[in-house]
């Protein structure tokens, strides 16, 4: 009797991405998109009106504990749209992270039933942050055009608010990145996904979200603009309201990584899911 050996092996390379089909599965996506908005905000009194509420209730406590008991410098700009500004770009990366690090332990019992392109729900996540940033961001120019028409604060119209597309799509694409990685290493490391929120939290003071980037000078300033997210909020707060200074040397480092890290958790991304449902 012959002896056979048969060996199955994935056509993906560790390197490819296949967006063509992943765009054919494009109303998979939009599933994906309204079952992360049914998880989020089912059985909740106020619903979606959370996203108007944890941003604006965050910037006022910003405003009393830093602004105010602390006295930190806000460069010049209005404290509340200075703490507001820096607080809803980091929502946007800390919920891209959030949404996507728990993605091959979220969704093991649908990878392991049905084939479809994994990398849909990432992809879902992410939309899922830009949709509520977005819903933020409209706040937030309504707080900007408060203070630049009603009041007499230092606000000016910025040409640079052309950039600020970039910067959001940068800061989305650079917190899935980070969370498909750490969601990628979670399979084996479980510990990862227990200290990813202690990992955002300290990420938050190290980059200039309820302080400026000029309070800090020397070595730890430099160290400070190592941090990808530091040059975004900066620069985002200029491209808003011409508060601070633009920042390019390091927006152009930052974006630089960003895409080595998207790229990179492609790749880890890749090699996971081919064997995961071995691991969990």
């Amino acid at each position: 009797m012959d002896n056979y050996e048969v060996v199955i092996k994935s056509k993906t390379k560790w390197y490819e991405v296949n967006l063509k089909e992943v765009f054919m599965y494009k109303d998979l996506i939009k599933l994906f998109v309204q079952r992360n908005f049914a998880l989020i905000y089912k059985q909740t009194i106020l619903g979606p009106l959370w996203l108007i509420l944890n941003p604006l209730v965050t910037s006022v406590v910003f405003t009393v504990v830093f602004g105010q008991f602390a006295g930190l410098s806000t460069g010049g700009m209005p404290q509340f749209l200075f703490y507001m500004s820096g607080n809803t770009i980091w929502m946007l990366f800390s919920s891209s992270v959030n949404g996507t690090s728990g993605t091959f332990l979220n969704n093991a019992h649908i990878f392991g039933k049905v084939y479809f392109p994994r990398l849909t729900v990432p992809i879902s996540q992410m939309v899922t942050s830009v949709i509520n940033f977005l819903i933020q961001f409209a706040m937030l120019v309504i707080v900007y055009f408060y203070f630049l028409f009603f009041t007499d604060e230092a606000v000016a119209f910025s040409p640079y608010f052309l950039l600020l597309p970039l910067l959001i799509i940068q800061t989305a694409l650079l917190g899935t990145a980070v969370g498909v990685i750490i969601s990628s290493v979670t399979i084996k490391y479980r510990d990862l996904a227990v200290a990813a929120g202690l990992i955002l939290q300290m990420w938050m003071y190290l980059t200039p979200v309820v302080y400026t980037l000029d309070s800090v000078s020397g070595v730890m300033r430099t160290l400070l603009l190592l941090n990808p997210m530091t040059s975004v909020v900066n620069n985002f707060r200029f491209c808003l309201a011409g508060g601070g200074e633009l920042v390019t040397g390091y927006w152009i480092y930052s974006a630089v990584i960003t895409v080595l890290l998207a790229f990179g958790s492609i790749v880890l991304y890749n090699k996971m899911e081919k064997n995961f449902v071995d691991s969990i």
